[in-house]
């Protein structure tokens, strides 16, 4: 369906103020900026503002939404014939491959990790955050194995192959904090990747692989 104007004004309306908010956070840091502050800065109320971000943390991490379901989202498009933890493994590469911005491998990504480091409520935003990659993968396993309420397999699953997303993630993070290049991080982390591939047993590898018939 087509996006309405007043759907369209009320999205660029919405991404007018989290661009504005996060370039005050980058510039003067999380907890240095109010949200009356992000407001007179893009020109709308306060409650304009908390009508399109329930809390402050959002402003700072809008794109969240796009993160939280992404590991469910590959699972439940791998093609037949591959397992949950080859589709996560084999996106994450083509990330990596790509020096994707999505993943952090881009040069202005050390600023938003400072910011992120320096305010206690991003860092527990993000661990939530964290929190819902995991269990939404959970469900994903559920739903695409059929397991029952009572199958711990599903969960086990989730956790080995969330560890895999989260060390790639924190393996970025610490390295462009550090200053280093995106390409050169890149192929670290496609090293880094094969490593984990081989700790991981084969349950966890050929769990829910998706009927070919």
């Amino acid at each position: 369906m087509a996006e309405g104007l007043r759907e369209r004004k009320k999205r660029q309306t919405r991404q007018y103020i989290s661009d504005v908010a996060t370039g005050l956070f980058l510039e003067r840091g999380f907890d240095a900026v109010t949200v009356a502050e992000v407001a007179d800065a893009a020109n709308v109320s306060v409650n304009t503002v908390y009508n399109y971000f329930p809390a402050k943390e959002d402003l700072f991490l809008d794109r969240s939404a796009g993160v939280v379901d992404r590991l469910a989202r590959w699972v439940r498009g791998r093609p037949k014939g591959e397992s949950a933890a080859a589709a996560v493994l084999r996106e994450l590469r083509e990330e990596v491959e790509a020096v994707s911005p999505r993943l952090g491998l881009m040069v202005d990504y050390a600023r938003f990790m400072q910011v992120i480091h320096e305010a206690p409520a991003l860092r527990s935003r993000l661990w939530a955050i964290g929190q819902d990659i995991l269990v939404n993968l959970e469900e994903a396993l559920r739903e695409e194995t059929g397991a029952p309420p009572e199958d711990s397999l599903p969960g086990l699953v989730a956790g080995q192959i969330n560890w895999v997303h989260q060390t790639v993630m924190s393996a970025i993070g610490r390295e462009m904090m550090a200053g280093r290049n995106p390409d050169e991080v890149s192929r670290e982390i496609l090293v880094l990747l094969d490593d984990m591939e081989d700790l991981l047993s084969r349950k966890v590898l050929n769990y829910a692989v998706r009927a070919v018939e």
